[in-house]
């Protein structure tokens, strides 16, 4: 494995990171009235105006330069944030133009978030999901933002992929395909996390193609009913619940449909 600090480079760092996520969290309200006001609660917590707080901080972390940023909240429901970034900072003197004439030059550098809250009436579950995207090249790197995004929402299941593309050269000419060590993303996860969540590892490190998937081993009933709390429900009908929330994160986690009747 080729580390960084071994390499010296002909020319700029080619090398393109990627790391997406899609987080989920997961809840269960009761009645129409109770999934519309969830809905709300999401949109507000999540509008684009938070996002763009979360992804400058990602910006921040892993050393790199906002240039642009464009968002959108949307009827009924969902927001988007994109950035465009670069690796070094830019010159404050520089002509306006400067950002949309550098375009061509670090589109391979950007963030992007995407928020789909949803529900359905059938059995009262009500799923976020946000969908993250952190692309660099040169010297930064993702992973450096990957405790602080997993730390901004709350997650009950994160399904991560991370993926380095493309190829750069050292002064001797010889192609260089990753230019740091990784054997799995949970190495670059802090303690604290891997110690919250069951994970699985489906990784093809020949390709430098990495994908972890975890849920949250800890299940409290009291942080998955929206505006309700367990006090006062029938035991049978609290089972049930709970049964319906640890279907729909299983399936999450495990990407398929349970068949009808398994045991969750």
């Amino acid at each position: 494995m080729d580390h960084p600090s071994a390499l010296k480079l002909h020319g700029f760092n080619n090398l393109t990171k990627s790391l997406s996520f899609n987080i989920y969290d997961v809840c269960y309200a009761a009645t129409a009235e109770a999934r519309r006001r969830y809905i709300e609660y999401i949109d507000e917590q999540y509008s684009s105006e938070r996002m763009t707080g979360i992804l400058t901080d990602v910006a921040s972390m892993i050393g790199a330069t906002v240039l642009d940023i464009s968002r959108q909240d949307y009827d009924p429901q969902g927001a988007s944030v994109a950035m465009l970034l670069a690796e070094d900072s830019m010159d404050a003197h520089a002509p306006p133009t400067l950002p949309r004439t550098g375009l061509g030059h670090l589109d391979k550098s950007h963030i992007t978030v995407h928020t789909y809250p949803e529900s359905h009436p059938a059995n009262g579950i009500a799923t976020f999901r946000a969908d993250i995207d952190v692309a660099t090249c040169g010297l930064i790197s993702p992973l450096k933002a990957l405790n602080h995004l997993i730390d901004s929402f709350e997650s009950e299941i994160v399904v991560i992929d991370y993926k380095v593309r493309g190829f750069t050269r050292d002064v001797d000419g010889r192609k260089h395909y990753i230019d740091h060590p990784i054997a799995s993303i949970q190495q670059y996860l802090e303690p604290r996390i891997r110690a919250s969540y069951d994970m699985i590892d489906l990784n093809m490190i020949s390709e430098n193609v990495f994908h972890t998937k975890m849920k949250l081993r800890h299940f409290d009933m009291d942080r998955h009913l929206f505006e309700e709390g367990p006090a006062g429900t029938p035991r049978r009908s609290m089972k049930a619940v709970e049964a319906l929330l640890n279907r729909e994160m299983l399936e999450l986690y495990h990407g398929r449909n349970l068949p009808v009747g398994a045991r969750t």
